[in-house]
């Protein structure tokens, strides 16, 4: 028998036990840049180009109902009245979504107007759809086009100066979240996310093995951030030009992962990946195509 030289056992050794990790794509909003934002054919769009994970948001109606949306109001930027009549951006306060049924608001089309800020994006008359619609509509999608079941990163839209006015409190707020996914039986692919503490707070008591991720674009730096919460979140989310070779080092030290967001171009996608950040939000998840599947080889996959 041969001996082979130390070093390139040792190689040998590594390379069979440290695979590579895939990458976490993420479709913000479904895929902002292509469809209108936080709407099916938004998260339709997205499967299709086969990102991992629909990134979405939530807020409440009058009547309790959670459904997507980022705006607590009906912006007058991408929204036209249910007549088509456009929405003045003077009035655009006075469309509170928690000031109306949901009923009310489905009537408003959210993909018809011309948005200015994303010239590629298809038009199309759609409206804000449930989040057991949405979930409902993944599911049967992937099914249908024989694809991965996705995953879902969920944020809570909650700031503490909209508690009772824009949205309610963090406890109801959350137990209608918690409801919806216990009911739809996807807990092991959901993440919620939030910029609010409070929020993560009360699911990761209500729910210790959910994955949570800490929405982050402050300059108060790792520590600081991971001090708001009681517990080690999942994931540290931060904006992604505050990624650094450090952040995600430390971040990865202490088994937390690192998923930057919103990256629209395939050069930032592409520096990211060489940080060996763990995931990528992004408007424009059709960049993912050309861009490798899986994180450097000397990055180790984590559990």
């Amino acid at each position: 028998m041969k001996f082979l030289p130390l070093f390139l056992f040792l190689f040998g050794t590594f390379t069979a036990t440290a695979q590579t990790a895939p990458l976490d794509r993420q479709g913000h909003r479904g895929c902002r840049g292509l469809m209108p934002e936080n709407t099916i054919p938004a998260m339709r769009k997205a499967q299709d180009l086969g990102v991992t994970t629909l990134e979405m948001d939530v807020l409440v109606s009058q009547d309790n109902q959670l459904m997507l949306s980022h705006d607590p109001f009906l912006n007058a930027d991408f929204v036209l009245m249910p007549n088509g009549q456009p929405i003045a951006k003077t009035e655009e306060q006075q469309h509170r979504l928690y000031d109306l049924p949901y009923a009310e608001i489905r009537r408003y089309d959210v993909g018809s107007k011309l948005y200015a800020k994303f010239p590629r994006q298809q038009k199309l008359r759609t409206y804000k759809p449930l989040l057991t619609e949405v979930i409902d509509s993944a599911e049967a999608y992937a099914r249908l086009k024989k694809l991965p079941a996705p995953h879902y990163n969920i944020e809570t839209k909650t700031t503490p100066a909209g508690d009772g006015t824009l949205h309610p409190a963090p406890e109801p707020f959350v137990d209608l979240l918690l409801a919806v996914v216990r009911a739809k039986g996807i807990a092991g692919r959901v993440t919620v996310q939030s910029f609010d503490p409070r929020t993560l707070e009360l699911v990761h008591k209500a729910e210790p093995t959910w994955r949570t991720a800490l929405l982050v674009e402050n300059l108060l730096g790792l520590d600081a951030n991971l001090h708001r919460l009681s517990f080690r979140p999942s994931i540290y989310s931060p904006a992604y030009r505050l990624v650094t070779a450090a952040l995600v080092a430390a971040c990865h030290k202490n088994d937390i992962q690192v998923i930057a967001w919103t990256v629209n171009s395939a050069a930032a996608i592409e520096q990211l990946m060489q940080l060996r950040v763990d995931g990528i939000i992004t408007d424009y998840p059709d960049l993912f195509i050309t861009l490798p599947n899986h994180w450097p080889e000397h990055r180790r996959s984590r559990p």
